[in-house]
């Protein structure tokens, strides 16, 4: 089975919740038999044709850029020629130009578009582009989120809750770096014993300027790992808050990262608005037992959290309340402890890259089958 999956950027251009998502789709379709193929817009397209582990890469020339929305002159005769070799085609939304670029293939495969988030900040574009969402929306044979807690609280999948399913991002612990001992030495000699631990790109939905709020007349260490467009400024706020026991370490390779996911206490996830629909990063938390820290906003945060057995959830955009979560976990080091180890049981239960691939197979030999039947 062939499957083209189709998004604005990926890897190694762009490094995100939703590139991650669609590698671990790619490689763990490839343990299934499926042959998975990325197409993306990139600045430099060259080479062309990349390789990404067990799947190929395919790059058309980015144009220009709109409202965080890419654009691309090429990619449309790129697109009819590799959705004609595929089996399904898989979008990953929101892109509205990936709308207008399937209504102009006149595509006759099976669709499935994987909803990452509504979207949330845009809204007086989103005005505009209601109709053409709506258009796509419904002519996609499947939808696909990634929680149950999405699916309820996302109006715009309620007009479409017959053709939608929840299927768990996934990750493969066995694909991560495992960091020498050298490396974890060095990193508990410079950041001591015990830390809170937080990873992610400085957006402006990520809440980090409320964890540097919880820590004001506090001293818990925290390590920031990851850069992005607010990181002056909540450099500037953690100078005015005179924060002592604050790391902002910036990116990070895979191995470091790793390390310091080994031996952080706790994670610390303050994202504060929808547009955080999942947290791949506080996935990795649970993925290697730690307690996690986040905000009840109405998404997968809180189906990877749960809270008092995983972790705790609090209101957000509530310092204090934060500040407390971080309190009630560093003076209770069983109670951190336990909670670890349930969090690392839920993401085995719940949360693998094996059992995702597992899942969309299933979905894709369905999509099939019901075609097959249409044509009999």
């Amino acid at each position: 089975m062939r499957v083209l999956h189709f998004f604005k950027t990926y890897l190694p251009d762009s490094v995100g919740g939703i590139e991650q998502v669609i590698y671990q789709l790619c490689e763990s379709g490839a343990r299934e038999g499926i042959q998975g193929q990325v197409l993306t817009l990139s600045t430099d397209p060259h080479p062309a044709v990349i390789k990404i582990g067990h799947h190929e890469v395919h790059r058309a020339r980015l144009d220009w850029q709109l409202a965080s929305t890419g654009f691309s002159t090429s990619v449309f005769k790129q697109f009819r020629e590799m959705a004609a070799e595929a089996d399904v085609v898989n979008y990953h939304f929101p892109w509205p130009f990936m709308d207008l670029v399937h209504f102009a293939s006149g595509l006759k495969k099976p669709t499935v578009v994987t909803y990452h988030s509504d979207i949330v900040r845009q809204r007086h574009l989103l005005r505009l582009y209601r109709p053409l969402m709506n258009r796509f929306l419904a002519s996609a044979d499947r939808i696909v989120t990634a929680s149950p807690n999405y699916l309820h609280t996302s109006e715009v999948l309620q007009n479409f809750r017959d053709k939608t399913r929840v299927i768990p991002y996934g990750l493969d612990k066995s694909g991560y770096p495992q960091p020498e001992p050298e490396r974890l030495a060095r990193w508990r000699q410079l950041l001591g014993e015990r830390f809170f631990l937080f990873v992610g790109v400085m957006r402006y939905y990520k809440g980090l300027h409320i964890l540097l709020d919880a820590l004001k007349d506090v001293d818990y260490p925290v390590v920031i790992v990851g850069a992005g467009p607010l990181e002056a400024e909540l450099h500037a706020q953690a100078k005015t808050l005179g924060l002592r026991n604050l790391h902002f370490l910036g990116r990070l390779g895979d191995e470091d990262k790793v390390a310091l996911l080994q031996l952080s206490y706790a994670i610390v996830f303050p994202s504060h608005l929808r547009s955080e629909a999942f947290g791949i990063s506080l996935l990795e938390g649970a993925m290697y037992g730690k307690p996690m820290i986040s905000s009840e906003i109405g998404t997968g945060t809180s189906y990877i959290n749960i809270d008092g057995e995983t972790g705790l959830v609090v209101p957000p955009s509530h310092p204090q309340a934060f500040r407390e979560a971080m309190r009630t976990l560093w003076t209770n080091p069983q109670l951190a402890a336990e909670m670890g180890q349930r969090a690392e049981a839920r993401y085995r239960q719940l949360f693998t890259a094996d059992d995702m691939g597992r899942k969309w197979t299933a979905l894709y030999e369905e999509l099939l089958a019901e075609k097959a039947l249409s044509y009999a």
